[in-house]
């Protein structure tokens, strides 16, 4: 019998973690996927809350995250709803919010219910890099 063991489901063997990113802008995916690669992570990438949840789901293991990065405004699953599914469904993933329409309350809302970081587009490199630091060090830390 062959035993099939792949990355997508096992977790990276190599690199930093692997990181699921979730935007309805192809060049916004882009540029967050090459910076991260850049810095040794694993990204994968979602259009949108639904195609999120299909990739995370899919076959009969669940693909091992280590941070998910979450757009708000977007097509069929929006933003709020698929963090409050990452929530519910991976209390331990950390997660990030990357938003082109800031909005003070609603970042204060997130933050308090345990969203790493809320950064607005364009983001710095630097600052995505940090912000994924923080989010694998609480992860760390809740394995613990």
């Amino acid at each position: 019998m062959t035993e099939y063991k792949t990355d997508l489901f096992f977790g990276s063997s190599t690199g930093n973690g692997r990181i699921l990113v979730v935007d309805d802008e192809p060049d916004i995916r882009k540029v967050v996927r090459l910076t991260l690669q850049k810095a040794g992570y694993d990204v994968l990438e979602a259009e949108n809350g639904e195609k999120a949840i299909d990739i995370i789901n899919m076959g009969e293991n669940r693909v091992m995250l280590d941070v998910v990065i979450c757009d708000i405004r977007m097509p069929k699953i929006n933003g709020v709803e698929a963090i409050a599914y990452f929530r519910n469904a991976y209390p331990r993933v950390p997660l990030i919010v990357l938003t082109g329409f800031p909005d003070t309350d609603m970042a204060a809302s997130f933050m308090r219910d345990g969203v790493v970081d809320y950064l607005v587009k364009p983001v710095e490199g630097d600052k995505l890099r940090a912000a994924v630091e923080r989010a694998m060090e609480r992860r760390e830390i809740a394995h613990l």
